[in-house]
């Protein structure tokens, strides 16, 4: 009965609990100019009555001009399950000024709504100089009205608008990030951009930071002008090789609005009539050197370039298991640094495993203070026998920036217990005799190697005759001699790496007839399966890159390291995207997927020009 009670009253509140819900919140500039008037709006929102006396302390640097005054009311009422409820927004302003220049903090306002008191969250607020040129105009009326005509005019100076491309580090090791920032300052009107041309970044891997899609405006005091200030773009550089990087020009066509020429005299309502007209002026940012120092000698055996501070981390599914069950082994990769880049630690798994393609996944946060998330390896394997068995720890190293010298991190060492499967007569079986050749597994088709043979006499029939031992000359010559024509190509194919190369191309074009003939049936599942297997198995061949770390972001980066142009790299990329997305597509049209193919083509014959 206390519990069905209890159930009541509850369902009863349910209704009345919204009334019990107020935000305060004040909101304020970032940057002011010291003894010009700002304002600072504090709302409340409540679902029952409205807020009321508002006070806010005083300040230090900081008076309170006037307020506060009611600058904004609005309501809305929310029906729920035949439940309404009203929620009312109450907007409070006061107008501040700042007395001296520096960074203050606006103290938390109070407020009641009710019987209770609610407060604010606390404001920052960075107090600018005056601009000097303001500050000089001021004093003389004749030059006031000098600048004003000057800032009405078409012709803009370097120093009313201009671009600002900011290094965070000029001095960088090898693969350490930096922030490379782009800002706009500017004293005039701004409306827009036409084509803008941010440098290339080459000897640089770069990883862009997403920025807000609508840009802000702020006050900065520069040189002693207070311009309004936006970030266009920042990006995360690393460089990839040691000494004296450049990062080239950036070019900008920015359109900006301004006042026809001012008349000799003009009179109080002329300025209902002023004229405006969009100018183009183009600015040009100025380069930067980076000095990139190699990285200390005494380099581990497992360091492969990685930067930074990472910890890793790594488990099992199972240490007890039968013959054909799988196991995986996770591992994971944390830290701030080149993160995408790091190179899969190599797990070793026995002999009697089959192993397959690890699968990776990775998440990052682009921010300013650099690139940090974490990389995880998923690795599978299947033990096809009984036994026990030792799965040794991986290593990684990097050099860590905070010390100056490289650590060491690894994973843990697993011992494996495997039972005998479920495997009938197929299963193999362990033997081993006194009397017989060593014969590890058994199966059907595997027998002992008998020991007895066949016995030839010197003289009977064929054996020792002068062409017996021809039989044995003329293939041994034939071996020298093409051995000597063909010793280049025998150094060419013992490196894997350079006949994977020069097959790439052969390869894709096999994949690529197959791909044009389904084009021609107009079977589309078909031909976009063998486009993605062309591409991804020419990348793969031609950059040298496991089919286990064959991922966008690593062909991206092997892309930049052979050396291909940044439009050709987003084709490749465009290829890949809109082969996997049409899979999904069925309004992909034959059309379609003959322009997919014709660039396909095109762009593998253009990597083979490089």
């Amino acid at each position: 009965m206390k519990k069905l009670i209890f159930l009541v009253i509850l369902l009863l509140a349910l209704p009345f609990s919204g009334f019990a819900q107020v935000t305060f919140k004040g909101t304020a500039p970032r940057a002011v100019v010291v003894g010009e008037q700002f304002r600072v709006n504090y709302t409340v929102t409540t679902s029952g009555e409205t807020g009321k006396d508002i006070r806010l302390p005083e300040s230090s640097g900081i008076k309170v001009l006037y307020g506060p005054t009611v600058s904004g009311r609005s309501s809305s009422t929310t029906i729920i399950n035949g439940n309404a409820t009203t929620q009312t927004d109450l907007t409070f302003t006061y107008v501040l000024m700042a007395e001296k220049e520096g960074e203050y903090t606006i103290p938390a306002a109070t407020v009641k709504v009710g019987n209770s008191e609610y407060k604010s969250n606390e404001l920052k607020v960075n107090v600018l100089p005056q601009d000097q040129a303001t500050a000089a105009a001021n004093a003389n009326s004749q030059a006031a009205q000098q600048s004003a005509n000057q800032a009405s005019n078409s012709q803009l100076s370097n120093n009313d608008l201009f671009i600002r491309m900011n290094v965070s580090k000029s001095s960088v090791y090898e693969n350490e990030g930096f922030l490379v920032t782009f800002k706009l300052y500017t004293l005039v009107d701004v409306t827009g951009f036409d084509n803008p041309k941010f440098p290339e970044f080459e000897g640089f891997i770069a990883q862009e930071i997403e920025l807000p899609a609508e840009k802000q405006m702020n006050l900065e005091n520069y040189q002693g002008r207070n311009y309004r200030t936006v970030v266009l773009k920042q990006t995360i550089l690393y460089p990839q090789h040691s000494g004296k990087i450049t990062i080239s020009q950036g070019k900008f066509d920015v359109n900006v609005r301004v006042r026809a020429q001012a008349q000799k005299s003009r009179s109080f309502f002329d300025d209902f009539f002023d004229t405006y007209s969009n100018v183009k002026k183009t600015i040009i940012s100025s380069p930067a050197t980076i000095d990139v120092k190699p990285l200390p000698a005494g380099k581990p055996a497992s360091f492969f370039g990685a930067v930074g501070d990472y910890k890793m981390t790594s488990s099992i599914s199972a240490t007890k298991l039968k013959a054909n069950d799988p196991v995986t082994i996770k591992v994971t990769l944390s830290g701030s640094g080149n993160i995408k880049l790091l190179k899969n630690p190599e797990i070793v798994f026995p002999n009697d495993f089959e192993i397959y393609d690890p699968k990776v996944d990775v998440n990052t946060r682009v921010s300013t203070g650099g690139v940090s998330g974490t990389k995880t390896i998923e690795y599978y394997a299947v033990p096809r026998y009984a036994g026990d068995f030792t799965i040794p720890s991986a290593q990684l190293s990097y050099f860590d920036l905070k010390t100056g010298t490289y650590k060491t991190i690894a994973t843990d060492e697993y011992h494996l217990h495997v039972e005998p499967g479920t495997g009938g007569n197929n299963a193999p079986t362990v033997v081993t005799g006194s009397n017989k050749e060593d014969v590890r597994f058994v199966g059907q088709d595997i027998h002992h190697i008998k020991t007895a043979g066949f016995h030839f006499q010197k003289g009977s029939f064929f054996f020792g005759t002068f062409g017996y031992w021809l039989c044995y000359l003329i293939p041994a010559l034939l071996f020298i001699i093409l051995f000597i024509i063909y010793r280049k190509q025998v150094a060419e194919n013992a490196n894997i790496a350079l006949v994977r190369t020069k097959k790439a191309n052969k390869v894709a074009s096999k994949r690529l007839k197959s791909a044009n003939k389904y084009l021609k049936e107009n079977k589309r599942e078909p031909f976009y399966d063998e486009t993605l297997k062309a591409v991804w198995g020419y990348l793969s061949d031609k950059l040298n890159i496991p089919v286990s770390s064959l991922t966008k972001d690593n062909v991206e980066t092997e892309l930049v390291k052979y050396g291909v142009g940044e439009s050709l790299i987003k084709e490749l990329m465009d290829i890949l995207n809109t082969a996997e997305f049409a899979r999904f597509a069925p309004t992909q049209g034959h059309e379609a997927m003959d322009e997919l193919y014709k660039q396909t083509v095109d762009a593998i014959n253009r990597m083979e020009k490089i």
